[in-house]
């Protein structure tokens, strides 16, 4: 399934297209491209631990310590516990995660810079702003569910797969006229016309629930905000939460699309996916330029979505029961907010934040890194296996 993390990759002097990078972030964040290598640096406080029995079918149960991350003020990260302390079918090995991290530490680990197609980073910010918010709003399910078939377009005398399609289809039809950046529109458009933006090879997956989205998030734009994402984000704290005026907050308040959470006997367990996403492009697009400020990346956790749970399997840091390895292995749905997907997704967060604190422990105070850059690097190498990963028909990610 595409995943909304697929982006243009330059090299920054000759803007040629790099194979070996140009799906990089494949399926988060489309046609941005990886461009710096400056590291971030973020505080954490105290490790913590946390004996519990971990329960999993066709395993003796076995009594181990349950390693916790360091808190990092993500109400993410805070949900995750209930989902993690009561799984069933999925584990994370604190062993492996150590090893690994022994020899990731030293690799380089940049921090990602992105630059939008077209121009667009060095345009209007505001526009920026409205074509990464709008984009990420339908950043899901580019691969047909039935045939696998992947959606693509030609456009601008380039091949373009996946998300890298959906933005290149925005592209061409903002040149056509079309105001798809506007609120106003997208309130209203309509089937015929929102199959006519993507006109590719195949229909675009999820049609349907992209429209509903668009009539969603286009209404409250205009609404409140003359139409505009830039104005959102304008209105809100430069903070990812901040007393429920951050723009994580905000977004999954006001825009029910982004509120990616799940319930698991009778606790919420909160993802946030696709908020994060959005205004980590953002972030990384822009904070060069003086154009967009956050005051607290470090709080951001993984995007959990098809792709970094597989690479976290394929390095061992994760297994699953037999039962949903076979599910998995045959391509069987698995349902949007089943026991099934949400310890899939919750050990992808809770993986990557050990991970992440594993690897500042080795790395010098100027050399800290945050959880994105670990999502990063699980991503641009793991996004082209043939291993298959989880599907599940949803429109969070």
């Amino acid at each position: 399934m595409g995943t909304g993390r697929s982006f243009l990759v330059s090299d920054g002097k000759t803007g040629v297209r790099n194979e070996l990078f140009c799906s990089t972030f494949l399926k988060r964040r489309k046609f941005l491209g990886l461009l710096g290598q400056a590291a971030a640096v973020s505080h954490f406080t105290p490790f913590a631990f946390l004996p519990a029995v971990l329960e999993n079918p066709g395993r003796a149960h076995s009594t181990e310590t349950m390693h916790w991350p360091k808190p990092i003020g993500s109400p993410v990260l805070e949900s995750l516990r209930y989902a993690i302390e009561s799984s069933r079918d999925v584990h994370t090995n604190y062993e492996k995660i150590v090893e690994v991290a022994s020899w990731m530490a030293y690799e380089e680990l940049p921090m990602p810079e992105y630059a939008l197609p077209f121009g667009l980073s060095e345009g209007d910010p505001d526009v920026a702003i409205d074509f990464v918010m709008v984009s990420d709003s339908i950043d899901t399910a580019f691969t047909d569910f039935k045939n696998h078939e992947k959606f693509q377009v030609d456009f601008a005398g380039q091949h373009w797969s996946d998300s890298e399609a959906e933005f290149a289809c925005i592209k061409r039809a903002l040149g056509n006229g079309v105001p798809f950046l506007d609120g106003k529109y997208l309130a209203m458009i309509t089937r015929p016309e929102l199959n006519k933006v993507f006109e590719g090879n195949i229909e675009m997956p999820m049609l349907d629930e992209k429209l509903a989205v668009l009539h969603e998030v286009g209404k409250v734009l205009a609404e409140k905000y003359d139409g505009k994402f830039h104005r959102f984000v304008h209105s809100c704290s430069p903070k990812l939460y901040d007393n429920g005026n951050g723009l994580i907050e905000r977004l999954v308040k006001e825009f029910p699309r982004f509120n990616d959470v799940s319930m698991l006997d009778g606790h919420e367990i909160k993802f946030y996916k696709l908020p994060q996403l959005g205004v980590w492009m953002l972030y990384s697009t822009l904070r060069k330029t003086g154009k967009f400020r956050l005051d607290d990346p470090q709080k951001m956790t993984a995007f959990a979505d098809y792709i970094v749970p597989v690479a976290l399997r394929l390095m061992g840091i994760t297994g699953y029961s037999k039962e949903l390895e076979h599910a998995i292995n045959t391509y069987q749905l698995i349902p949007r907010d089943s026991r099934w997907e949400i310890e899939i997704r919750a050990h992808c967060l809770y993986a990557t934040a050990l991970m992440t604190d594993e690897i500042n422990k080795l790395r010098p105070a100027n050399l800290q890194i945050i959880i994105p850059q670990v999502d990063a690097r699980l991503w641009t190498h793991y996004h082209t296996t043939t291993w298959p990963h989880h599907l599940t028909q949803t429109i969070m990610y």
